[in-house]
């Protein structure tokens, strides 16, 4: 039992630090890319600052709380000199870290390129935008202050990553044999932010604070198509994670890239 105990605790170490670099590698991606293209800030800071301190801080915490996998007993012990951060689990990060970063942009990309609510831009304007008052355009330059794309990006931020958190659950077990009410303070944590959340969209004066605007229904329906996905991508990697034997099971494979 007691390394059984041991076992879980370090599992969970594994689990928040995965939780945490891959939330920010998602952020950084965000930010780079976007810095890249040429398009306008995805996000403001003071969004960031809310993501960083509320919606990742509480999943990470509950995640201390995660059971045992219930094949914890069945796993050959680990080296004294093995990372904590294999080089397979790092490519993990970096996979799930892109994926975020690129669904923020995503949902930025399509308020103003796609959304009936938005100014239906070509892209080709999107990544012109800091040249708008120099040249005659069908459209006025203010477009680029609207809070909609920042609110959708910010958005899909939050919720992406409430669904990584429950990809957190279990280094490699599926959520199918690890459900999410296993750990019921990482759901309750889960709700608690959503809430936090919504209440900063449609109240007046955080809205106001965190420069963002209340979603409508179709723009949530879009925040789940860009979010979801973590779930089933981590999936994958899990199924190559679990196989007993090969590249993938040691963290090899990362070297072999």
């Amino acid at each position: 039992q007691a390394v059984a105990e041991g076992r879980a605790i370090y599992n969970n170490t594994k689990q928040f630090i995965r939780y945490m670099i891959s939330s920010n590698i998602g952020e950084v991606v965000c930010i780079f890319v976007a810095a890249v293209l040429g398009m306008p800030d995805t996000l403001v800071p003071v969004q960031l600052l809310w993501v960083n301190l509320v919606t990742d801080g509480l999943p990470a915490t509950a995640i201390g709380f995660n059971k045992p996998d219930g094949n914890i007993m069945a796993v050959k012990p680990r080296k004294v000199n093995e990372a904590v951060v294999s080089g397979w689990l790092f490519f993990r990060y970096l996979v799930i870290g892109a994926y975020v970063g690129l669904a923020t942009i995503a949902g930025f990309v399509w308020w103003f390129v796609y959304s009936e609510d938005g100014p239906r831009l070509p892209y080709s304007e999107l990544i012109n935008f800091d040249s708008c008052s120099t040249r005659q355009t069908s459209y006025p330059c203010s477009i680029f202050e609207d809070r909609h794309p920042s609110t959708v990006s910010m958005t899909v931020l939050v919720v992406v990553e409430m669904f990584n958190a429950l990809n957190n659950l279990s280094e490699n077990q599926s959520l199918l044999v690890i459900h999410p009410w296993s750990n019921l303070w990482l759901v309750g944590s889960i709700i608690l932010t959503m809430l936090l959340h919504v209440a900063v969209l449609y109240t007046e004066p955080l809205s106001a604070l965190f420069s963002v605007s209340p979603l409508t229904l179709a723009e949530w329906k879009v925040v789940l198509y860009l979010s979801f996905p973590v779930i089933l991508i981590d999936e994958v990697l899990k199924f190559f994670s679990r196989r007993p034997r090969g590249m993938f099971s040691n963290g090899r494979f990362f070297f072999k890239l």
